[in-house]
């Protein structure tokens, strides 16, 4: 009788098992690592929006309080954009005002819809120098 060479069908059929095993788990890792870099990139843009929105406050208008919002030109975040005054006063109360400047709180809060679905935001504040009116 001669020796046979080659590998059993029980072989060859754990060896796919193994196979297709290994290659889900290899897919299942890669769309979650594209997922969250699109999460990432969201976020990014979001944040870019906060910031140049906090950027342009008090430049193209002087500083007053009140809220406006709006939202990017492809309308996918919508940004919030509040101002308040910052009051050193209640601090200090019986110290008067001696200044035509005042510190504004300047607060920014874009929101988005994610590929998940889900509703997301992100606040940026931050103090301003302004013209008490």
């Amino acid at each position: 009788m001669r020796a046979q060479r080659g590998f059993t069908l029980v072989e060859i059929v754990v060896a796919f098992v193994l196979l297709s095993l290994v290659l889900v788990s290899g897919f299942e890792v890669f769309t979650t690592g594209m997922r969250r870099a699109g999460d990432l990139d969201d976020r990014a843009q979001a944040l870019a929006v906060a910031q140049s929105r906090l950027a342009l406050a008090g430049t193209e208008t002087p500083l007053k309080e009140g809220q406006s919002a709006g939202q990017t030109e492809d309308g996918r975040y919508r940004w919030t954009l509040g101002i308040t005054r910052y009051e050193e006063a209640a601090q200090q109360p019986n110290q008067p005002t001696l200044s035509a400047y005042g510190l504004f709180r300047v607060e920014t809060v874009v929101s988005w819809t994610g590929a998940d679905g889900r509703s997301h935001s992100i606040s940026l504040a931050t103090l301003e120098l302004g013209a008490i009116l």
